[in-house]
């Protein structure tokens, strides 16, 4: 509860920026207002988390959309459903007489896909109310705790998506309710795009905001989704890390081997792609592949900035359970802002109960490559190609033909994709005051 009364705080602050009323309300008159509207919107909230949304199903994405039309027409927003290849999208919009700005917010209603077996409560769409006892362990409590005077703010509603990212909807609607019953115009015209398939990779997003693109204009843009900090205070994230891929398969013999037979002999890929991803980082987590950091630099402004976040180290490490961090950057946050290649998967033979003494046919490795606005994807993924070709690699597309692998010693094959383009929003410029 303490969480979503402090971010509808801060949505109240946003939704009155620059209006004269907002400087002459007090912390605490905003806590109170937030306070009395969520008791009220907690059975809305409820009905909301109650609906499946995994996106794999689309005959249940459409009773969210048609929820979120109701929630968002009643509340005086235009709204649009955009048809796309996949589940409908969603666009709300709200003008206000004085507004000289529209900020397009940006959300999702669909959650994690879930395996319902594996749930640990009864159902993941059949919401719980819970508190944390003495000693951490969180218990059902009735509904009716939420009536009660004065609110336990600790009290936390379990639920698939009841955080990411319904639960930011509902505090978004909360907020424009407060400003409502206190006769307040947003200083803002509001624009919000609802998105049904982001857990999923977005796939249909991309071309609707091409083909709406006018409907979707908008001075500024706020993505409320994203990581709480371990604070649990709120907080504003001036940029978001984009995404690239490489997928890295190694070649021994045609079919696995008998490692009596000829363990010592047939070369082995497993080991030899364990040392090609070696080769790619020191023992300290720096990325070593030459010219991989380059263009990143950090004034002094900015890493005083970066080391104002209030991270707790200790926090950190024990929710983690390591003992020590890599060395990219001084702090999380300086290490946030530099180009990270992440091994997020391996394969090769078996392993456990199903293990066998052979020597493998191939090993694998999928490898992701978050990026920074001063990295160019295109460039980082050329320099990981010809990190692999410094190490002896003969680099292919396609699985090698026989040809090849009589005439190359090493074999790799190297695919690749980018997922998403970085951003970052400057701290001192207009958006970011």
């Amino acid at each position: 509860m303490k969480i979503i009364l402090r971010n509808i705080c801060i949505l109240l602050c946003l939704l009155f920026a620059y209006v004269s009323q907002a400087q002459k309300l007090s912390s605490q008159q905003m806590q109170q207002w937030a306070t009395t509207q969520s008791v009220k919107s907690f059975s809305e909230y409820r009905e909301f988390i109650s609906l499946p949304c995994d996106a794999h199903f689309p005959k249940d994405m459409l009773k969210n959309v048609a929820w979120l039309k109701n929630a968002f027409s009643k509340r005086n927003f235009k709204v649009g459903i955009l048809p796309s290849a996949g589940s409908p999208i969603v666009l709300a919009s709200r003008i206000s007489p004085k507004a000289k700005h529209t900020v397009l917010f940006y959300m999702h209603f669909d959650g994690q896909p879930v395996d319902k077996r594996k749930w640990f409560q009864e159902d993941p769409f059949k919401p719980v109310l819970k508190k944390k006892d003495a000693q951490g362990k969180w218990s059902k409590v009735p509904w009716n705790s939420l009536t009660q005077k004065p609110l336990n703010q600790e009290l936390r509603f379990f639920a698939r998506a009841a955080s990411d990212d319904k639960g930011p909807i509902m505090m978004l609607l909360t907020a424009v309710d407060v400003l409502d019953q206190q006769k307040i115009d947003p200083a803002i015209n509001i624009k919000v795009v609802l998105d049904s398939e982001e857990e999923i990779g977005s796939p249909n997003l991309a071309p609707v905001v091409k083909k709406y693109q006018k409907l979707l204009k908008a001075d500024r843009m706020i993505i409320m989704d994203g990581p709480r900090h371990m604070s649990g205070k709120p907080t504003l994230m001036y940029g978001c890390r984009g995404n690239s891929r490489v997928n890295i398969k190694v070649f021994g013999a045609k079919v696995p081997q008998h490692s009596g037979h000829y363990g010592n002999y047939a070369p082995n890929p497993a080991m030899r792609l364990s040392q090609l991803l070696a080769s790619m980082k020191d023992r300290e987590g720096r990325v070593t592949i030459k010219g991989f950091y380059d263009g990143i630099m950090l004034d002094q402004s900015i890493q005083k900035l970066l080391a104002a976040v209030p991270d707790n180290k200790s926090l950190i490490h024990q929710k983690l359970g390591i003992a020590q961090a890599e060395k990219v950057g001084k702090n999380l946050q300086e290490a946030l802002q530099y180009p990270s290649l992440n091994i997020h998967g391996l394969k090769s033979a078996w392993v456990g109960k199903n293990s066998r003494t052979i020597v493998p046919s191939e090993a694998e490795a999928s490898i992701d490559i978050r990026l920074v606005p001063e990295s160019d994807p295109k460039r980082l993924i050329k320099l990981v190609r010809q990190h692999i070709q410094k190490q002896g690699y003969h680099i292919v597309s396609a699985p090698p033909t026989d040809a090849e692998r009589l005439k190359y010693p090493k074999i790799a094959m190297v695919r690749s994709r980018i997922s998403s383009a970085p951003f970052r929003t400057p701290v001192d410029g207009a958006m970011g005051q």
